[in-house]
């Protein structure tokens, strides 16, 4: 009866697919089939698909085979794909109910193996007379014949290669996605098989729905078989959720608040005072956190060049200025959003790693680490500057070309890392010094320091007004804390809830974070367009910047700070959720990345804004001055006729306009780098190259 049924099923609702499908048969064998047409046909026979899934879904595939089709071409080894299941199962709540029932899962692809062979009908040919019998393979172990079909004796066997039957099959691991954990709740994992066209389709890091038939397995312990089994999930269908940062639930509810919200003349204040409304005054770190969660748009170019949407942000300042806590909110605020600790972190935390378990049956296989699982999210990382170099150097190739390029133990692989990264750095010796640039002072390449779009100094300088500021609304969120703690463990108090939700405005948010987190997802489906009077107004910006870099000055921006200027732009018109950026779009991103310029990007020495300063670690003044030393020191060593004493070099560098404390300074950093060398105690000598 079902097959009667899934004919009739198909050729009313599929006919024009099951054509595409033979013209393209055997290079594509499943046919898709999404569930709630099965409901619309018949709803007696979707609720037999999903109490028996195995017996109906054979039944699918055998009405697939026997329908007439215009081409010669038969589909012996066609699969029907069931997607969209109406009822998602979290992993963690799967129980006994679900075994040999069909259930949708979503998750992350934590592992995956590489795709191997498996036997379906296994040839064995008897040694004593040649005969060969056929023993299908369709439970979890190896299966031999009991006796030869044509003499019946037991054996011996031995398997025929040639004559057995085989498909293509692959195990991955999935795990739960990070926002749907609770408090302190671990991420759980299911294993999934997958066969035939379903294998190689997905990598580590992937957001997938997988629906398929829950089976159980009994374990084994070392005195025999257990009472506890295991359940792993035999996939029927893969979805492959391409916009997973955008695929949050908006309902119309909460699309005509999003809308009511964007239309706000005070948006962009209304979005600093969502983000960690705990932590007092940093709106220009709020602002630019905001917009990083916003980010700019990626783009593909004809030359097969990718430009990155996300923005990176990187504080480094004084401690207990609150830094951890800006990032844990950002992490906590963002869809995917992951957050670890420098100290903490290994490259293979970070990027992935190759592991070699059980999983896998012994071979290698990719286990996604930080990077790769916030694909499309913010990864946050605190104390950066703490990562050992090894493991720092992954980020380089995350953070601008937005892959991992994994070679490990004969895994060559290239993993997606679609991510924004916040970072928070602290000062070599504690405090951080406006004086000194500030590749010297955190323990971070130049060359990292300059793929960070915007760099901000977080200092703790005394000030009476402010200090008064920041004790207020700290003992105020306190003493919201304590009523709301009293009201909590003692009901019969005489706190009303009235004076609590009063005490509580200082540090409740402007938008509740669930909104927010759908303000972005609802934002990210906006694709600006710059307009001529904003991408004038950046280009003059740039230009004029530019200019200052004239007549020998150094150089005050790169191109990269012109990329960085264009996604802050965008992601500012998403925030207002329009499609179109203005000048008033500029003005703003221009006022922040002025203000990161001039705490960062100066020469103090020149008073000029100077791009050395983050990508090299020195400027053009000192490298100035380094290559006057040089050249005084060769001058000196022609005229002694070897290395000339210190002092003399010393007073020739004060003849020329430098201090001798700076000379001494150069001197050290020339010594510390091997350029120069001392002979002798008082001695100075260029190193021949």
């Amino acid at each position: 009866m079902p097959v009667s049924k899934w004919e009739e099923f198909l050729k009313q609702y599929y006919k024009q697919q099951i054509l595409q499908l033979a013209n393209s048969y055997p290079d594509e064998r499943s046919l898709i089939v999404e569930f709630p047409d099965i409901e619309r046909y018949d709803v007696d026979l979707a609720d037999s698909f999903l109490e028996r899934p195995h017996h109906i879904l054979q039944a699918a595939e055998e009405a697939l085979k026997i329908i007439d089709l215009p081409i010669d071409v038969s589909l012996d080894r066609v699969h029907v794909r069931v997607i969209k299941v109406p009822e998602r199962i979290y992993i963690r709540d799967l129980r006994s109910d679900n075994i040999s029932k069909l259930i949708s899962i979503e998750g992350i692809v934590r592992k995956a193996t590489a795709v191997r062979p498996k036997v379906t009908e296994a040839a064995f040919q008897c040694v004593l007379c040649d005969g060969i019998t056929l023993v299908l393979q369709n439970e979890i172990k190896f299966r031999e014949p009991y006796e030869c079909n044509d003499c019946k004796r037991k054996g011996p066997f031995k398997l025929v290669f040639n004559e057995s039957s085989f498909i293509d099959a692959q195990k991955l691991q999935i795990q739960e996605s990070p926002e749907e954990l609770r408090g302190g709740e671990q991420p759980q994992t299911i294993d999934v098989n997958v066969e035939d066209d379903l294998t190689g389709q997905v990598v580590p890091g992937d957001r997938v729905v997988v629906t398929g038939i829950l089976h159980s397995y009994q374990r084994t312990v070392p005195t025999g078989k257990s009472t506890f089994f295991d359940v792993y999930l035999e996939g029927i269908s893969i979805e492959i959720q391409e916009q997973e940062f955008e695929a949050l639930e908006i309902s119309r509810d909460d699309e005509k608040a999003i809308l009511e919200l964007s239309e706000s003349p005070n948006i962009y204040e209304i979005m600093v005072n969502s983000i960690a409304p705990s932590i007092f005054g940093y709106e220009d770190i709020k602002e630019a956190m905001a917009l990083q969660l916003f980010s700019g748009i990626p783009k593909s170019l004809p030359d097969g060049t990718r430009v990155r949407g996300d923005v990176h942000l990187l504080l480094v300042g004084d401690p207990g200025t609150a830094k951890s806590q800006l990032l844990r909110y950002v992490a906590k605020l963002a869809p995917r959003g992951i957050y670890t600790s420098g100290k903490g972190t290994s490259a293979a935390g970070l990027t992935a790693a190759a592991v070699k378990d059980e999983f896998g049956e012994g071979r290698w296989t990719l286990e996604a680490g930080a990077l790769v699982l916030a694909d499309k999210g913010i990864v946050a990382v605190d104390e950066i500057d703490k990562m050992r170099p090894e493991d720092r150097s992954a980020l380089h190739e995350a953070m601008e070309q937005q892959t991992i390029s994994i070679a490990k133990a004969g895994v060559v692989a290239s993993l997606r890392s679609r991510c924004a990264l916040l970072g928070a750095a602290n000062p070599k010796y504690g405090r951080f010094d406006k004086y000194e640039p500030i590749a010297n002072q955190i323990h971070i390449p130049p060359a990292l320091l300059s793929r960070f779009d915007l760099i901000f100094p977080v200092m703790d300088e005394p000030n009476i007004e402010l200090d008064a500021k920041i004790a207020d609304h700290i003992l105020k969120a306190h003493y919201a804390g304590e009523l709301s703690a009293h009201v909590k463990y003692f009901s019969s108090g005489k706190i009303t809830k009235e004076e609590v939700e009063s005490a509580m405005e200082t540090v409740r948010p402007a938008t509740e974070p669930e909104l927010m987190r759908k303000y972005i997802a609802y934002a990210k489906r906006i694709y600006p367009i710059m307009s001529d009077d904003a991408r004038k107004r950046l280009r003059d910006f740039y230009l004029g910047t530019r200019k200052q870099g004239d007549d020998g000055a150094p150089v005050p921006v790169t191109a990269r700070s012109l990329e960085a200027l264009v996604r802050l732009a965008e992601a500012s018109a998403r925030m207002r959720l329009s499609d179109k950026i203005l000048e008033e779009d500029a003005d703003r991103v221009i006022r922040i990345t002025d203000a990161c310029l001039r705490q960062v990007g100066i020469d103090r020495e020149t008073g000029l804004f100077d791009v050395d300063v983050i990508a090299v670690g020195i400027t053009k003044s000192q490298r100035d001055k380094i290559k006057l030393i040089k050249d005084i020191i060769r001058e000196l060593e022609r005229e002694h006729g070897g290395a000339p004493p210190k002092e003399e070099v010393y007073d020739k560098a004060e003849e020329s306009g430098i201090e001798r404390r700076k000379a001494e300074e150069l001197i050290a950093k020339l010594k510390q780098q091997g350029d120069v060398y001392e002979p002798g105690s008082k001695f100075i000598k260029i190193v021949k190259e």
